[in-house]
């Protein structure tokens, strides 16, 4: 892919170099200003689904998983 793109980019190396450099910031200009916003809202890590309950069976599961390991030699 990337040799596909070298071969169609015009001019000599120095120029290619340039426009590729040129694409890659545009890539990443339209990634963080419009593509990474737009899926920000769709991905699920925001939607946290543990309440007091849960949390607190966990830190007793993990309590007793720690003193059941006993001091470090």
């Amino acid at each position: 892919m990337y040799g596909w793109i070298w071969r169609h980019l015009p001019g000599n190396t120095l120029v290619k170099f340039g426009c590729a450099v040129l694409l890659l910031a545009g890539l990443i200009y339209f990634l963080f200003l419009y593509f990474f916003p737009w899926l920000d809202p769709r991905l699920p890590f925001n939607r946290v689904t543990v309440d007091e309950s849960q949390s607190q069976a966990v830190a007793v599961a993990l309590t007793a998983a720690v003193d059941s390991i006993g001091p470090l030699a």
